[in-house]
């Protein structure tokens, strides 16, 4: 067994890496950036090794570096987590040129699944379905076109070298395929430096079942069952589960007996996942599951796999690239029960998922659900890599449980000041649709606004807020949903009363009732954290309480994060009309307009060329005009 393992990897990944190294008694080297300097998993690994400045492209990234930390430290192995240079197949082969262990697949393997055409192209040799469509090495745009056309529309167009949801169009007609085709290859070109492309049948009605497989040097390959990661957004994964809702046993035999095809055809060795393509539109049968790429490393969702069927897959790796055959063999492998994952990430879905960086002034996990996270209370969420925050996981004798567990551990996840996705989350898994299994990746597009906005709550929430903000914040510092009961106001029901919700002033008539929230206490200034349906909001007393008042937004020009202001469009005191652009922030790498809400004047303007400002600083104020 490997004694000591170097992880090229940072975050959740890392601390989820060093977990099972310390059970495995393996000592564990991290590498670090300037902005991980004191982050949770730097902390937590045996020794640690400073390789550059924040952006990855002058750390994380630079493979001679991190084989550099592990031979001043002495690791034996190397173990590149998920993302940056997990699926480098020039960095797997430096590792192994170095007398190093590569925790991972061999970096033929890696190649051989690295670009789609090629992958599809093999897939098809080895007898594994793959989606209709077009792989060939013309890549005129005349040649493209005919293809399309022979398809059917809708098409879509994909870079092989793509990931990530980059390089990608859907095409609904003919006349748009050229520009479609266009705008694909300057995105992949910009990504990727590969601008070819292939193009396949667009399913109308997709799901997104892949298959967690595993090999070992000894010829062994298994498949650890199937997991649905239908719900997307923009490509990307929001929850993950196992195992697929609706896969009956013949189509799950097909199913990952073709995954494990699919790695044999490579002969792969270690954790990889084949990703598939199905039409939903009739349930789903083996005939219309089509092969669309694997993943040649651990994937974000692998706590799913481990819950129903009890394995430890980081444990596996370790074994695999010490040499060791697979421990289990494919009989031995059993699905017990359903999980569910949520990935929680620092942005702000009613501002079109802006992420939201800044320290982590309070983070309080719920204690029934698996937690993968890489942060703490104290923490702070960078603009320099992903906004994860944790991913968390339940598992339940059915599908119906692990989704109630979930949706009940949302309900007491506490997060704040940085904004995060939770009632997103807790919306989505209250859908109907969602809770019927009726997926599709289009679920959460077809939602829309109904997802994103987080409700305030409601009158009882509120009073009891106001009650427990005069109370001793020794006595209390949480109040559970349903408390207080037989708990009266010593005052008259019907007395307006006024709080500050996360800024915004909000008026209400006193209630009593029964609470619907989870409340914590805020350790530095005593303000109530409420937790609604997920999402946290700061309970304050206002000064002004019962006045009818609206809220204190209306016409504020807030920041949406923090970022620099760019320009000012506007003077104080300057009439404006609805739309007109104010002023420009920027905020991680993006340049934001922000609008004038209504017609009117701008009374107020404190926003100066080149400042650095906070999330919800106010920047200006517009009134409507008389």
């Amino acid at each position: 067994m490997i004694q000591s393992l170097l992880i090229a990897n940072r975050g959740e990944i890392a601390c989820r890496i060093i977990r099972t190294a310390r059970r495995l008694g393996i000592r564990t080297v991290a590498v670090y950036s300037d902005a991980d300097a004191n982050a949770l998993y730097v902390r937590s690994a045996d020794e640690a090794v400073h390789i550059g400045a924040s952006p990855a492209r002058d750390s994380y990234l630079i493979g001679d570096r991190i084989i550099a930390a592990a031979r001043q430290t002495g690791a034996e192995a190397i173990h590149p987590g998920y993302g940056f240079l997990s699926e480098n197949a020039e960095f797997a082969e430096a590792v192994q040129a170095a007398g190093l262990i590569w925790v991972g697949p061999n970096p033929d393997s890696i190649r051989a699944m690295g670009l789609k055409d090629a992958a599809k192209k093999l897939m098809q040799d080895a007898r594994v379905p793959v989606t209709p469509g077009y792989l060939g090495e013309d890549q005129s745009p005349e040649r493209l076109q005919s293809e399309a056309d022979r398809i059917g529309y809708p098409v879509l167009i994909k870079a092989v070298a793509g990931g990530g949801g980059k390089g990608m169009r859907r095409v609904d007609a003919a006349a748009d395929f050229a520009d479609a085709l266009a705008s694909c290859q300057r995105e992949a070109a910009s990504s990727f430096g590969n601008t070819q492309v292939l193009i396949e049948k667009y399913i109308l009605a997709p799901r997104h079942i892949e298959v967690q497989v595993f090999g070992d040097s000894h010829g062994n390959i298994v498949h650890l069952f199937e997991r649905d990661c239908s719900m997307q957004r923009r490509h990307q994964k929001v929850i993950e589960e196992a195992p697929a809702p609706g896969m009956d046993n013949a189509t799950r035999f097909a199913v990952c007996d073709a995954a494990v095809k699919a790695a044999r055809a490579v002969n792969y060795v270690g954790a990889g996942t084949i990703e598939f393509i199905a039409d939903a539109s009739e349930g789903l049968h083996a005939d219309r599951i089509w092969f669309m790429e694997m993943n040649t490393r651990l994937q974000v969702e692998h706590p799913v796999t481990e819950a129903i069927t009890g394995v430890d897959l980081v444990e596996w790796q370790l074994r695999v690239a010490s040499g060791e055959p697979l421990p289990l063999r494919q009989e031995e492998l059993a699905i017990n029960g359903h999980a569910i994952e949520a990935r929680l990430y620092a942005e702000d879905p009613a501002k079109g998922f802006l992420p939201s960086t800044g320290k982590l002034e309070v983070l309080d996990f719920p204690t029934n659900s698996r937690v993968d996270t890489g942060v703490e209370a104290g923490s702070t969420i960078s603009p320099f890599y992903d906004p994860m925050v944790a991913k968390l996981i339940t598992h339940g004798d059915t599908r119906a449980d692990a989704i109630a567990l979930l949706r009940a551990d949302l309900c007491y996840l506490t997060v704040w000041p940085v904004r995060t996705n939770s009632g997103f989350l807790y919306r989505l898994l209250g859908d109907a649709d969602f809770q019927a299994a009726r997926l599709d990746t289009g679920l959460i597009e077809r939602r829309g606004e109904a997802l994103l906005i987080d409700p305030l709550p409601g009158a009882a929430d509120l009073t009891h807020a106001l009650y427990w903000l005069d109370s001793d914040p020794s006595s209390d510092t949480y109040l559970i949903a349903r408390g207080l009961e037989g708990f009266r106001l010593n005052r008259a029901a019907a007395t307006q009363r006024a709080v500050s919700v996360s800024g915004s002033r909000v008026a209400f008539e006193a209630d009593d009732g029964d609470i619907s929230s989870h409340f914590y206490r805020h350790p530095r200034d005593g303000a109530a954290l409420l937790v609604f349906e997920g999402a946290t909001f700061r309970v304050t007393a206002d000064r002004t309480e019962g006045g009818a008042g609206g809220a204190a937004g209306d016409g504020a020009i807030l920041a949406p994060m923090p970022g620099r202001i760019v320009s000012v469009e506007v003077a104080e005191g300057q009439t404006v009309t609805a739309g007109q652009k104010l002023l420009v922030l920027e905020a991680m790498k993006m340049e934001q307009a922000l609008l004038a809400p209504f017609d009117g004047v701008v009374e107020t303007l404190t926003a100066t060329p080149g400042a650095q400002v906070q999330v919800d600083a106010l920047l200006a104020k517009v009134v409507k005009a008389e």
